[in-house]
This record gives structure tokens, C-alpha cells and sequence, in this order.
């Protein structure tokens, strides 16, 4: 492309401190240096973890950034290095990447890499230290290492999912954290067998795709737990097929559901960062084999407190 080793000018939603609105700025994004790649973003989503690291309660404040992580766009150029993508090809970030060489990336246990695994501090890039970008000679950071709250971007290639080029943009951004979270959990970690009961904490996108998951696996018994009752009838969509919210009990969350199951539920998922949540998932599986997967991220203030004896 005709940009391709140029500075672009384009415009980006620039958090500039803890909890002030964002606001629509001209930025310069520098061109993709060694394994980088420059992304046009055309769709972007709007995750609770942007909302909850730009609220920046309890984490290190990192401003000026550029934020966002869900979305999909068209690789306008790429850095030194890169061979597995090439201009025009369909990409969603992924924040979480891979090198493909490191111990977690040869594990079939993880994904945690030890080179691109998730760093909400880090504002800059790995190759250089510095950001991508500017503005007026002013450095911007990144969030991430995706920062999609731009028209351009740049990432690690380790972080960029090459897709169908027929998928639609505007729905499958959504698969580059809400969805694949959500989904993997279940999937990939809970892995509940044909038959089993699961609960599902949190029916947002996250929550939902999770139950998809336990759709997909067979599960016989998928019990959906949210404070706010209108998302049953969207649940039920995913194979929802319990509704429990906890207003409307006395006795804990997790007492309910283990009579509801005479014991408990084979596997339960955690998806909303709640840490009373999390204590419920982990307090409503079965003893002996039950298996708890936390997903959401909790505040630095919250405690995990149970019972030691609940692990056994």
C-alpha cells in the first residue's frame, strides 16, 4: 500500500486519565517495526475490561493509552521479520498471542506465553520499548498491545489471528476476546463430559459464550446465575435450561445450586470478575471431581476465602 513505511495520521480515542471521558484526537501511528504488523481497524467492540482498566481502580495507572482489545481489521502493512501475513489479509487481535516456540506455546496445558502472554502495565512494545504511537511528538501507550480505540494500530504478529476473508468483521471482532474466552473456558479447561451439570456465574458475553460451550459438550443440566432476570430468555438461547438469581435467596448462591443438584454441579464458570462470584463457583461443585474455572478479573482488594477443606 501506498502508506506502507509512512507515519499515518488517522483518529483515536485517547484516554488521557483515570475515569475522564475519552476524547477523539488526531494521533501519528509509526510504522510496524521487526514482527509487527500496522492493522486497519474497521470494527471495534467495547469490552468491560477496557471500561475496568480505564477506570484504573486499584490497578497502575498507565496514561495517555490507547485503549481497546476486540475488534477486527485489515493489515495495512507489515515489519521486518513477518511472513505469515501479508497486506489485505483479514485479522483479529488477540492479546493473549504466541510465539509458537516457548514452553506454554509447545504445551497442550496452556497459553500463557512467556513472550507475549497478557501485560495490562506494559505501554509500549516489546521489539523497541517505545510506543507506535504519537501525538505532536508525544508518547501515547498502548493497552494490550492491541489498542483498537484507533483507525490504525500496531501489534505483535504474535497477537494477530488471521481469518476468512468472507467472515463477516463487524461480527466476529467479538471473537477476538469476548467470544474465544468464554468458549475456551469451558471447552479448553472446565472440559465438561456429555451429561454433566454446569453453572454458568454471569450472562454477558463472556458468560454466554461459556454456556455455549457447555451447550456444545453435551452438558444435560446448564444452570445460568445473574442478578439481572431479563437475560434469562437470552440464555436459554445457549442452553439454558436453570435460571438462578441470587436476590431472590436468602441462603448463598452456591447452597442453592447444590440442592438444586442434590450435591452440587460438575463444573461451574466464573465470568464476571466478582469475587464473591468466584467464591460462589468454586463453594457450588460437586465434591470429589467437581472442577471451578475462574475467568473474570477481580480488583487487587478482594480475597478469595474458603474453606480448606473444600479442596478436598
Amino acid at each position: 500500500m501506498a502508506t506502507a513505511g509512512k507515519v499515518i495520521k488517522c483518529k483515536a480515542a485517547v484516554a488521557w486519565e483515570a475515569g475522564k471521558p475519552l476524547s477523539m484526537e488526531e494521533v501519528e501511528v509509526a510504522p510496524p517495526q521487526a514482527m509487527e504488523v500496522r492493522v486497519k481497524i474497521l470494527y471495534t467492540a467495547l469490552c468491560h475490561t477496557d471500561v475496568y482498566f480505564w477506570e484504573a481502580k486499584g490497578q497502575t495507572p498507565v496514561f495517555p493509552r490507547i485503549l481497546g482489545h476486540e475488534a477486527g481489521g485489515i493489515v495495512e502493512s507489515v515489519g521486518e521479520g513477518v511472513t505469515e501475513l501479508v497486506p489485505g489479509d483479514h485479522v483479529l487481535p488477540v492479546f493473549t498471542g504466541e510465539c509458537k516456540e516457548c514452553a506454554h506455546c509447545m504445551s497442550e496445558e496452556s497459553n500463557l506465553c512467556d513472550l507475549l502472554r497478557i501485560n495490562v502495565d506494559r505501554g509500549v512494545m516489546i521489539s523497541d520499548g517505545q510506543p507506535r504511537f504519537t501525538i505532536d511528538g508525544k508518547p501515547i501507550f498502548h493497552f494490550l498491545g492491541t489498542s483498537t480505540f484507533s483507525e490504525y494500530t500496531v501489534i505483535h504478529v504474535g497477537c494477530v489471528a488471521k481469518i476468512d476473508p468472507e467472515a463477516p468483521l463487524d461480527k466476529v471482532c467479538l471473537l477476538s476476546c469476548g467470544i474465544s474466552t468464554g468458549l475456551g473456558a469451558t471447552l479448553n479447561v472446565a472440559k465438561p463430559k456429555k451429561g454433566m451439570a454446569v453453572a454458568i456465574f454471569g450472562l454477558g458475553a463472556v458468560g454466554l459464550a461459556a454456556m455455549e460451550g457447555a451447550r456444545l459438550s453435551g452438558a444435560s443440566r446448564i444452570i445460568g446465575v445473574d442478578l439481572n432476570p431479563a437475560k434469562h430468555e437470552q440464555a436459554k438461547k445457549f442452553g439454558c435450561t436453570d435460571f438462578v438469581n441470587p436476590k431472590d435467596h436468602t441462603k448463598p448462591v452456591q447452597e442453592v445450586i447444590v440442592e438444586m443438584t442434590d450435591g452440587g454441579v460438575d463444573r461451574a464458570v466464573e465470568c464476571t470478575g466478582n469475587a464473591d462470584a468466584m467464591i460462589s463457583a468454586f463453594e457450588c461443585v460437586h465434591d470429589g471431581w467437581g472442577v471451578a474455572v475462574l475467568v473474570g478479573v477481580a480488583h487487587k482488594e478482594p480475597v478469595f476465602k474458603t474453606h480448606p477443606m473444600n479442596f478436598l
